[in-house]
């Protein structure tokens, strides 16, 4: 069994610390996306954890700039997408698999759009998915294009239902305001932002959720639907050929929101 913590860093970032649990549990962790490495020490000391690896999903400080700081403290792989400036120490491509705990295979995941060499990780029914897949929405467009970020949802998508998305930033409210925009009679997206409302009402996280929840309630993964087409054809003034071309106009939407 894979234990996994959330540990939060700057306004809404979402560091993850995966570790083995059970009767006899190993003292071994990893971590995703450490943007800061304080909050990431003060965790493994808390929970009397050992870092042996560091997985990362791109390149953007928020997700990255606590690598030097940990591997000064203590020594691991660094595996990520290999960019000139990026400190990996184990460069990983499309269709790789590792494992990086007792039990734990991830399969590496390329999903450009965000930025151009993006990845996530998919294992033991969870998805770390960086800036990519968010709950309810999905991440802006900086050096890719839409196209790609379409496609790479699309592969994410075809996950099991019961995928659990570990994503790296606590957005769901803001996503699930933008979607009611979008599906304003959509009620198991009425449903959701009710109990999101609720859980950010009391300072507790929304993330992860669910895989066959983004289906029925967040946009992005919805552009081939009826409801989705109408709206943004409202929107744009005019009628989308494709999904594809759904989620651009979806996209420059939610930038504009």
């Amino acid at each position: 069994m894979i234990r996994v913590d959330a540990i939060p860093a700057f306004e809404d970032n979402y560091i993850w610390l995966l570790s083995a649990a059970g009767s006899q549990p190993s003292r071994d962790a990893v971590v995703v996306d450490p943007g800061t490495a304080e909050p990431v020490i003060a965790c493994l000391e808390r929970l009397q954890l050992r870092l042996t690896a560091i997985l990362i999903t791109h390149h953007h400080d928020d997700h990255c700039g606590g690598i030097t700081a940990l591997t000064r403290h203590t020594p691991v792989p660094v595996y990520g997408p290999l960019r000139p400036g990026l400190p990996i120490s184990h460069p990983l491509h499309d269709g790789d698999r590792l494992t990086v705990l007792p039990g734990l295979e991830l399969a590496v995941i390329s999903v450009p759009g965000h930025t151009r060499d993006h990845l996530a990780y998919y294992g033991g029914e969870m998805l770390f998915c960086g800036d990519t897949l968010f709950a309810g929405g999905c991440g802006r467009v900086f050096e890719g294009d839409s196209a790609q970020l379409y496609q790479s949802l699309t592969r994410l998508a075809t996950l099991p239902e019961t995928t659990r998305i570990y994503c790296a930033h606590e957005y769901t409210l803001d996503n699930l305001a933008f979607a009611r925009q979008v599906e304003p009679d959509n009620q198991a997206l009425q449903q959701r932002l009710a109990r999101v409302r609720d859980l950010r009402a009391t300072g507790q996280a929304t993330i992860p959720s669910l895989l066959a929840e983004e289906h029925l309630t967040n946009p992005f993964l919805r552009c081939a639907v009826p409801d989705v087409h109408h709206a943004v054809e409202h929107f744009s003034g005019k009628s989308p050929a494709s999904p594809q071309e759904v989620f651009k106009i979806l996209r420059y939407w939610k930038d504009t929101f």
